[in-house]
């Protein structure tokens, strides 16, 4: 995925949050593609030698996929799996994007056992990696990531293009959420919670306050949260802060999730937003 452009960077044009949800780009549909390569057809499918496996399973994964979805007659199965390989491929490069999800999900169903759960687990990856905004929940394909999440980042980053410490937070951390080629969630959760904790400081005119002594400031001069609302931040603030969190310790913090840094910037981006009004 490219990177933020200069003018985007410098808050001249508008970010967009680069996942995708009603699209599908060519490297993600070339990655789910290989995976059914490698899990059911073979790598060598277009050698003239290629033969069906002998894995009954397999075949009659393929048998019931050619009638009910793609609704071809039995008896034109070709025997050998360069032929199948060769319809698979020419309609998967042609669908659009709802029918790839359509036709993963109908393998996935189809599968049983330590290859249906290592297919969804080689899927979900891809689809984690490449910025899908689908994943796996059980042998369905839902939506993880929704347009009001997407526009709820948008806008947090378009309103504060002169709030310049907060608005640089949040392009951080978009930027480490949705590098394809190297990650970095734990910084992109701690880019979140810094851009809230800026807005806050702006509020106080205490740049020197943490998070936790900022919204209890805010308080003090009249900028009222609900008291639920505060507690839940300022516990939030210190899952980040404390020895065993996103701001210590890095290298010691079980793996984070793309889940969970989008969860963060989702929600640090909706509480600036509700500060910013």
């Amino acid at each position: 995925m490219p990177k933020m452009r200069f003018s985007q960077r410098k808050g001249i044009t508008s970010v967009r949050v680069e996942i995708q949800r009603e699209s599908m780009d060519g490297s993600l549909r070339n990655k789910l593609w290989s995976v059914i390569v490698s899990h059911f057809i073979g790598e060598d499918y277009r050698s003239s030698k290629a033969h069906f496996l002998k894995e009954s399973s397999l075949v009659l994964v393929l048998r019931g996929l050619w009638v009910d979805f793609l609704e071809l007659p039995i008896d034109t199965l070709p025997s050998t799996w360069n032929k199948v390989g060769e319809t698979m491929r020419e309609r998967f490069f042609k669908w659009k994007w709802h029918e790839v999800y359509d036709f993963i999900e109908a393998l996935a169903q189809r599968l049983t056992g330590s290859h249906k759960q290592l297919f969804i687990s080689t899927v979900n990856s891809i689809l984690e990696n490449e910025m899908s905004a689908y994943r796996f929940v059980g042998d369905e394909i839902g939506e993880i990531t929704s347009a009001t999440e997407i526009e709820t980042i948008e806008s947090a980053i378009t309103d504060t293009q002169e709030l310049l410490a907060v608005n640089a937070h949040l392009r951080e951390a978009l930027a480490k959420l949705t590098d394809r080629a190297n990650p970095d969630y734990r910084n992109s959760i701690k880019e979140s919670i810094s851009a809230v904790e800026a807005i806050c400081q702006l509020i106080t005119k205490d740049k020197k306050a943490p998070l936790g002594e900022a919204i209890k400031k805010m308080r003090e001069i009249g900028v009222g949260l609900h008291p639920a609302l505060e507690k839940a931040w300022i516990s939030l603030y210190g899952y980040t802060s404390n020895e065993g969190g996103i701001r210590h310790a890095l290298s010691d913090l079980p793996q984070v999730t793309f889940g969970t840094a989008k969860y963060m910037l989702v929600s640090c981006s909706a509480f600036v937003n509700y500060l910013l009004e």
